[in-house]
């Protein structure tokens, strides 16, 4: 008897690598430079999974032309690429459970908002890509997370329906989105504590890194 596919679907930034505070602080700078002040703690609570242009365009005007988005958000990513690059690593287990991942045939995706560039400065600059099955960023979907739109389109790439898929998150915006394509969701708290997640019924489990997990405990 042939069993479903099953896929495991990876939010980038703040899951596969631990790498929030620095986004956080690159847009402290962006928006300094612009004489905006932002209370970090909040601003990552409202915008961590959003795409860097809906943020853009919530700050400055929902009438900005699509280029001038386009180098406000080079300009904030360059500098978290720099902040980022001598700290680049992936969280304690990743390696390991996506081998046992692999060992088993469960397909493996990214659903993240970031940008080409970013996906690229992560992925290939740890080399990881190789591991997917399907990568799917800012640019191949119309709308960021909390609408479920990268977790869909990750899950069809993979072949896999959204009940058999669990998807592994750090923000509440995704994992709302993931609960949004009817998908169950791993809590990593690299940047809040499990208390920001007590809404969610899509939750399986919260931990700190990927070194807690069995997968055969997950999909029980």
């Amino acid at each position: 008897m042939s069993h479903a596919k099953r896929a495991l679907i990876f939010d980038m930034d703040g899951t596969i690598v631990d790498n929030m505070a620095f986004h956080t602080k690159s847009w402290i700078t962006f928006f300094e430079r612009r004489g905006h002040a932002i209370d970090p703690d909040a601003f990552f609570r409202a915008t961590a999974g959003r795409q860097g242009g809906e943020i853009i365009r919530s700050h400055f005007g929902a009438d900005l032309l699509d280029d001038e988005v386009m180098l406000l958000n080079h300009e904030k990513e360059a500098v978290y690429r720099e902040l980022y690059a001598p700290h680049r690593k992936a969280v304690e287990g990743f390696e390991d459970l996506i081998a046992d991942a692999k060992s088993q045939g469960i397909a493996l995706a990214v659903g993240t908002a970031a940008p080409p560039a970013n996906v690229e400065f992560t992925l290939d600059g740890l080399d990881l890509r190789r591991h997917f099955d399907a990568i799917v960023g800012a640019t191949d979907v119309a709308r960021g997370k909390p609408h479920p739109d990268v977790f869909i389109e990750a899950a069809k790439r993979c072949g896999a329906e959204p009940a058999d898929c669990i998807v592994f998150e750090d923000a509440p915006l995704g994992v709302e989105a993931a609960r949004r394509a009817g998908m169950r969701a791993v809590v990593l708290t690299t940047t809040l504590p499990a208390e920001a997640f007590t809404e969610f019924d899509n939750v399986i489990t919260i931990v700190s890194d990927f070194s807690q997990l069995s997968l055969d405990e997950l999909f029980a």
